[in-house]
């Protein structure tokens, strides 16, 4: 009985983790659905070898798609530690670990300069606040796409309507 509560209590600080820890910096833990990642990774044109970034990885779906499907070294970042740890370890379960890593820490404070494409599934009010950051690490070519969300200043170069994707090259263009 008492290994019942041992359990128990350790599930509900698990989950407890999983919801407050990325609440505390205004992005709930919502996963993408796998069609809408890998229609976004197209989007981008992600070729095999590139450096793929996946701003607040959450569990590590859109990586491990990113590194099987597409041959990208991916690296996410992620500041709750539960998802950091199911991040890794769906990537070793879909063999691919050689091919991402996973950073606990905050993607407005990331250094993501070696980036060739960086994914952000967020809302605008939290790409308004990445928009400098980006700007100032990111080199001429590098992809960024969104999904849900845009850039509120900054003008696409292209966009899935279907699926709400957004696609833009830096530097990008401001809206006029």
């Amino acid at each position: 009985m008492i290994l019942v509560y041992i359990l128990a209590g350790l599930f509900l600080t698990l989950a407890a983790l999983w919801i407050f820890i990325p609440a505390l910096y205004g992005l709930p833990s919502v996963p993408t659905k796998h069609d809408r990642v890998r229609a976004a990774l197209r989007l981008a044109d992600l070729r095999p070898g590139e450096a793929f970034f996946d701003l607040g990885c959450g569990d590590g779906r859109t990586l491990v798609i990113a590194a099987r499907e597409f041959g990208a070294n991916a690296t996410g970042i992620e500041i709750g530690p539960v998802q950091c740890l199911v991040s890794w370890g769906n990537a070793a379960r879909n063999g691919v670990r050689s091919k991402v890593r996973v950073k606990r820490g905050n993607f407005y404070r990331a250094d993501v300069r070696a980036a060739d494409v960086v994914f952000v599934y967020a809302t605008t009010r939290e790409l308004s606040r990445l928009q400098e950051h980006l700007t100032s690490q990111l080199r001429s070519g590098t992809r960024v796409v969104t999904v849900g969300s845009n850039f509120p200043d900054w003008e696409p170069a292209q966009i899935d309507r279907e699926n709400l994707i957004f696609l833009y090259v830096m530097p990008v263009q401001a809206y006029r």
